[in-house]
């Protein structure tokens, strides 16, 4: 798993960039990029609040994308992890909203 993590460190979408460069990097509790949880590679990682972020993009709202992301959402539940969903739209149309958000959901956990 780390050659893939690796691999979307260096790939990460404009959306994860943009959230990444303009909000998490900088937030004052640590949040890891392109974590390793288990047999998953997730878009972030917040391991003090025990969150994970995921962005996601259009294959997100098939039938097919959609089962694989609740079957892995409810894995990581299942490790007490709480899983916030965006849409790239949403990052890039609604960045205030989804940055406080996070934040919020941060607070509220550590």
């Amino acid at each position: 798993m780390l050659p893939v993590a690796r691999r979307l460190r260096r790939e990460m979408t404009l959306s994860e960039q943009h959230l990444w460069f303009r909000f998490l990097r900088s937030y004052p509790v640590k949040i890891y990029k392109q974590r390793i949880i288990e047999s998953f590679v997730v878009d972030f990682y917040c391991a003090e609040a025990r969150l994970v972020i995921e962005l996601d993009g259009l294959q997100h709202y098939t039938e097919q994308g959609k089962a694989y992301d609740e079957e892995r959402s409810q894995i990581l539940r299942e490790y007490g992890l709480k899983v916030l969903r965006f849409s790239n739209r949403e990052v890039e149309q609604q960045f205030d909203v989804v940055c406080e958000k996070i934040h919020q959901e941060i607070q509220a956990r550590v």
